[in-house]
């Protein structure tokens, strides 16, 4: 048998002349190709993982090999935490999605459909905190008397422990992990 020399030329460079490579599924990225496509340090895909938020399969020298819709769970994933979703109730939405074939618009449409609440909540809170720093970072004032941030004798502690003066959302202990929202 013949090999043509672009044949040859086209082979990987690590690979000895007359080894042929391996050949890979397209479909299936290794930790670090999922690492890079979805923007996680790869310790974080193999937490999600291990806590059963995305499935891989294994070769038999036991690497990692995930097929391309983890790419979509991962980026949902970061949406729900940035929305303020903790992981187990992450868990619980992936976990209504289908198994044998990679999620639709018409899924996700359906998870996220249940956010808008706590996100228009969110959104209050942040324009609220926005509001609050315009009036008073380098506004002026030199009176404590008018200053919306005075907190003379500690007053504001009596409300409980934290910011007392951010908005109620805003003071919420983030989730688990300590993983901001």
């Amino acid at each position: 048998m013949t090999t043509s020399r672009s044949t040859i030329d086209s082979a990987p460079r690590n690979l000895p002349r007359n080894a042929a490579p391996v050949p890979r599924s397209s479909n299936l990225l290794t930790v670090g190709e999922v690492a890079a496509r979805s923007g996680l340090a790869p310790s974080a895909v193999r937490y999600y993982e291990r806590q059963g938020l995305i499935r891989a399969t294994r070769t038999a020298g036991g690497q990692r090999r995930f097929a391309r819709d983890v790419l979509r769970r991962l980026a949902f994933l970061r949406a729900a935490r940035n929305v303020g979703l903790t992981l187990d109730e992450v868990a619980a939405e992936l976990a209504s999605l289908p198994g044998g074939r990679a999620p639709t618009r018409a899924d996700w449409s359906r998870l996220s459909r249940g956010w808008r609440h706590r996100l228009d909540r969110r959104i209050e809170a942040l324009t609220a905190l926005r509001d609050g720093l315009d009036s008073c970072i380098g506004c002026g004032c030199l009176s404590l008397r008018v200053c919306a941030l005075s907190n003379p004798l500690d007053r504001a502690g009596a409300g409980g422990p934290g910011a007392r003066y951010l908005p109620a959302l805003l003071r919420e202990a983030p989730p688990e992990g300590g993983v901001s929202r």
